[in-house]
């Protein structure tokens, strides 16, 4: 049944994109790969025939007995690759018809190798193509690795992030990928690049797609998950400080090169800029690395520039975002370089990088962590602290501890309601002491365990508890890691476009929907290389609504799905009549709202109104990629064409309604 609807999901997506087409006219263009060059009639012929055999392949593998194999993704990218750059007019270059050629070969060749029950590329060293299926929209995703010959298993890993390419369709990044090993490639070291999703700077869905194939090759390749780094030059270098500063406890060195690591002064807009709103300048922070440059104190990070590069503005930021914390960044500067390494002070760099890969493993007996958002809440790797409660979304949380003893643990909060905690290294399991903010709890731990503490009462009366296991994982309506909004936050995590099967009674309404549902559609396929998952909503199963976050579009007349669960909703109400929150009402023929909330029919998934990722206007410099929408919003759109925002803001930390001009 599940397969069934998955097939006629994706098959109604298409048809609904195709009927369609025309609304798009008007709307603005998303930042996409240009139009490819135009192929030969019987070249372009001869090359689907092939792309066609390869996908039948990949069928037969699906559908094998015993299900699909798991090496199943390392063929698909190959095909997915060639098909997508015919269909989707992806050929930038004459020349990438050899290129597309040679990966079909290597399609067909791997497919022979699994049905004979090999796989001979997993033992090979040197560049290799590997793909995994993406849990975000069950898309196949494609990242290549550079295996050093001295490499064995349990030895390091290096992420490398790379650079902006507008042409950086799949064929080009595994033409690239087949080809050049890239500027590190140490020879103990397995190096995965990742793709990313096309050019968005390693966010939203790139930024999950670089968690993915980080995972996906440690487990193939066994690298210890305890000596990983992360490099990075240009767009590359911005995602670098992004990832570093924002998941301190994974990496144990980080190498920014150039990039970005803020918006305002980046772009050169102040915070009164009136062409900047008011939710967007707060949503900076969550990809803004000075917001967080306390979380260095756990990476140590080497930054290069070349001394002419405009980008070293980049350093300059975080070696003042640093100060700030009483931290000292070291930043080697590339003499009369412009946006390149230079090869003496490249080469320093990578001895220096090593030198931190190859010494002792990373144990902090002392954390400083900050957050201004549960999307980033800290807690893995050597960071033993995650943020699980906040007094307040988007302003600065902070969590700072020091082992005191063998069996004590001293912690100092701010803005933090509720937070987790392993054993720390210096800490042995048995009866721990843990003093939070002068408040005394004693918590029986073993190795491994985890234990949650929720605060009761403020200032001098403020005290921690620890919470019982059943509480810890009771659903709660509060945000919490991986539920906590903004709208953009429901696309970094498996979801599910739910169709509507009726009709608005608004004409202006149902115009605005089908438009903007076409847009998404369409923008999911250019920005983010995968089909968006569709299902109707009469055909929405209990098992789908536990599994996925729920993109509903429409109004409750046309849509069963909002329906249901509007006549659930206590944070707004949204009636034929009336879209009301808190004090705002407005007339529903004329107005839609977009929203993202934890589903009233599965409260531990998101679900989301009538949007899909909101920087999908993007051009020019990547760090304007930041969420245009808050956590909800409400279009007029009377008078038709995309619509305008009439009203937008944040829900507060019990998904409340906050009505302040935009603020949290």
């Amino acid at each position: 049944m599940k397969a069934r609807s998955h097939e006629s999901s994706r098959a109604a997506c298409v048809a609904l994109l195709l009927a369609l087409a025309g609304f798009i006219v008007g709307h603005a263009r998303p930042a996409e790969p240009p139009p490819g060059v135009v192929l030969a009639a019987d070249v372009r012929a001869s090359l689907q025939v092939e792309a066609d055999r390869l996908g039948r392949e990949v069928q037969a593998l699906t559908t094998a007995p015993g299900g699909a194999p798991a090496l199943l993704p390392d063929v698909a990218v190959l095909w997915k690759a060639v098909d997508g750059a015919l269909r989707l007019d992806g050929f930038q270059h004459t020349n990438e018809v050899s290129e597309a050629r040679r990966v079909l070969d290597l399609g067909f060749d791997r497919a022979r190798q699994l049905r004979e029950g090999r796989a001979d590329w997993l033992v090979q060293t040197g560049l290799v193509v590997r793909g995994f299926r993406s849990a975000v929209d069950r898309s196949f995703q494609p990242y290549g690795v550079v295996v050093g010959p001295a490499y064995r298993r349990g030895g390091r890993m290096d992420v490398w992030l790379h650079g902006r390419d507008e042409q950086l369709t799949e064929m080009r990044f595994l033409r690239e990928r087949m080809r050049s090993a890239g500027e590190f490639a140490p020879s103990n070291a397995v190096v995965v690049h990742p793709y990313g999703r096309y050019c968005n700077a390693f966010k939203f869905a790139g930024e999950t797609d670089v968690m993915e194939a980080m995972e996906h090759a440690t487990a193939a390749y066994g690298a210890d998950p305890a000596r990983r780094s992360i490099r990075g030059f240009s767009m590359g270098g911005a995602g670098t400080w992004h990832l570093a500063a924002h998941h301190p406890g994974l990496w144990r060195a980080a190498a920014p090169g150039a990039g970005f690591a803020e918006t305002a002064r980046y772009i050169g807009k102040d915070a009164n800029d009136p062409g900047i709103t008011p939710w967007e300048r707060v949503l900076w922070g969550w990809y803004d690395a000075t917001a967080a440059a306390a979380n260095f104190r756990q990476v140590p990070t080497i930054a290069y520039s070349g001394e002419q590069d405009r980008q070293i503005q980049a350093a300059r930021v975080m070696e003042e975002a640093l100060r700030a914390e009483g931290l000292q960044l070291m930043h080697l500067v590339g003499p009369n370089t412009q946006h390149r390494y230079e090869p003496a002070t490249k080469k320093e760099l990578a001895a220096r990088i090593d030198a931190l890969m190859d010494g002792p493993p990373l144990e902090f007996r002392e954390l400083e962590l900050v957050t201004r958002t549960l999307r980033h809440p800290a807690g893995e790797g050597a960071a033993w602290l995650r943020f699980e409660g906040l007094e307040r979304h988007w302003s600065e949380a902070r969590l700072k501890a020091r082992v005191a003893g063998p069996n004590r643990v001293e912690v100092f909060t701010a803005g933090v309601t509720r937070f987790s905690g392993r054993l720390p290294p210096g800490v042995t399991a048995g009866n721990v002491e843990w003093v939070i903010d002068g408040s005394i709890a004693c918590v029986e731990m073993a190795p491994g365990a985890t234990v949650t503490f929720a605060r009761a009462g403020r200032g001098k009366a403020k005290a921690w508890k620890p919470v019982g296991a059943s509480e810890a994982a009771r659903p709660r309506r509060a945000k919490k890691p991986g539920l906590q909004g903004p709208i953009d936050d429901a696309f970094m995590a498996p979801f599910l476009v739910v169709t509507p099967t009726g009709r608005s009674r608004s004409p202006a309404v149902q115009a605005w929907t089908e438009a903007s549902l076409a847009r998404f559609i369409r923008d999911w396929r250019f920005q983010f290389r995968g089909e968006a998952p569709c299902v109707r909503d009469v055909d929405v199963t209990a098992d789908q609504l536990a599994q996925f976050h729920v993109v509903a579009w429409g109004d409750p007349d046309s849509n069963a799905l909002l329906r249901r669960a509007m006549a659930r909703e206590r944070t707004m109400r949204w009636t034929r009549s009336r879209v009301v929150f808190g004090g705002v009402r407005l007339d529903a023929a004329v107005h839609v709202p977009s929203f993202v909330l934890p589903n009233p029919l599965a409260p531990d998934r998101y679900l989301v109104a009538n949007s899909g990722p909101t920087f999908a206007d993007w051009v020019g410099t990547n760090a304007r990629q930041t969420p245009r929408l808050p956590d909800w919003a409400v279009w007029d759109v009377a008078g038709g064409g995309v619509g305008k925002v009439v009203k937008a803001g944040f829900f507060d930390e019990a998904w409340r309604v906050v009505d302040d001009g935009g603020a949290p």
